[in-house]
């Protein structure tokens, strides 16, 4: 399936001509799409990962927090929980609590009944940084968005929240 090249190739676009000088017998259109949302990704990466800092957090750092907020009096989900409700891996968490509770944004205690089980809840601290963190963040989730042509982000949501429901099945 050809694709329209626009009248500046961006940078998957020329990807593109390449393989299409190089190998004519493969369909290379699918970079369209997959390249572009890559490299959206990896922009949008940048673009939040700087509101994140900006609040002495990194990505990983906010997932937790958000998640814990996100759980509602007493903001508290065991180490197993926040790896389900973060993109966090269960592996990273353990250092990822050990720098939140140094920084004094969470605490660790045993659960109740089960003294091998732990739960992590945010502190004082660690609300207010991640209600202010959030605050910004949306602020900058809606100015990335207000690039888009007017109803695009409706239609441009509806269609990933259909690839992504096939995808994770």
């Amino acid at each position: 399936m050809e694709q329209a090249v626009p009248e500046r190739p961006d940078h998957v676009a020329r990807i593109q001509q390449e393989w299409r000088r190089e190998r004519p017998d493969l369909d290379v259109s699918p970079q369209g799409v997959i390249g572009r949302l890559h490299r959206v990704a990896a922009r949008l990466t940048e673009e939040l990962s700087t509101v994140y800092a900006e609040h002495g957090l990194g990505e990983g750092d906010f997932d937790v927090l958000a998640a814990l907020r996100r759980a509602g009096e007493p903001f508290e989900r065991t180490p197993g929980e926040l790896a389900e409700h973060t993109m966090v891996t269960t592996g990273g968490m353990s250092k990822r609590l050990d720098r939140l509770e140094h920084a004094g944004l969470v605490t660790r205690r045993a659960a109740e009944g089960d003294g091998r089980g732990r739960v992590v809840a945010l502190t004082p601290r660690g609300r207010t940084t991640i209600d202010t963190a959030f605050a910004a963040h949306m602020a900058n989730e809606r100015r990335l968005l207000d690039e888009l042509a007017p109803g695009d982000a409706a239609v441009l949501e509806r269609i990933l929240t259909r690839w992504l429901g096939a995808l994770e099945g």
